[in-house]
């Protein structure tokens, strides 16, 4: 994705911030940004505008306010920077936790803009990634032990070996095109229908 294909969304309740962070962003060549100023229903206008970035400035954030950003954070899954005043240990664990991609306490500037979005969208599909490795880790745990569940199920009412129950699995998958993971799942099904399982 290129820095002219970004649609960036600023959320800033203070016009003058916003300008600083939009004349950043126009500066790096960001030329889809669209700025925000009332912080009510903001999730409906995320939602509306679809931004693959969210920019979002923060001046003196009470607890309620950073709550409500966090929730959104949490909610739409993209990359997202968040500029505060102050903060503390608190706030900061709780900006982790809610996936924000770039937490920037005191430091708007307009030259820091760029370097901190880019920041944001790196940290971002690194996470993702990594959420995709974990959640493909799962699921192959999940589907080795169907199959092992399954090769019982057949070394016990076949009389077959480990190896053998495996070899049929894997021939009925190569048959059917179908993973050996389905082949497994359907036989713990038809066995349990059967009163084996």
């Amino acid at each position: 994705m290129t820095a002219k294909q970004l649609s960036i969304l600023v959320i800033d309740e203070n016009t003058i911030r916003a300008s600083i962070i939009e004349a950043g962003l126009r500066e790096a060549g960001h030329d889809h940004v669209t700025l925000v100023h009332d912080v009510h229903a903001i999730a409906s206008r995320v939602r509306d505008a679809q931004p693959d970035v969210i920019v979002i400035d923060l001046e003196n954030p009470n607890r309620d306010m950073l709550e409500s950003m966090f929730s959104l954070s949490r909610a739409v899954k993209r990359p997202i920077a968040m500029f505060v005043d102050r903060s503390d240990q608190a706030a900061i664990e709780a900006a982790v936790d809610a996936g924000v991609s770039a937490y920037v306490v005191d430091g708007l500037r307009q030259e820091r803009v760029k370097p901190i979005l880019d920041m944001a969208i790196s940290r971002f599909n690194a996470f993702s990634r990594m959420e995709r490795e974990l959640e493909d880790a799962r699921n192959e745990l999940e589907s080795r032990k169907i199959v092992e569940k399954a090769k019982g199920i057949l070394m016990r009412s076949q009389g077959l070996s480990e190896d053998e129950a495996y070899r049929r699995m894997r021939r009925a998958a190569m048959d059917q095109n179908r993973k050996i993971s389905e082949i497994a799942h359907s036989l713990i099904t038809a066995s349990k229908l059967l009163g084996g399982g």
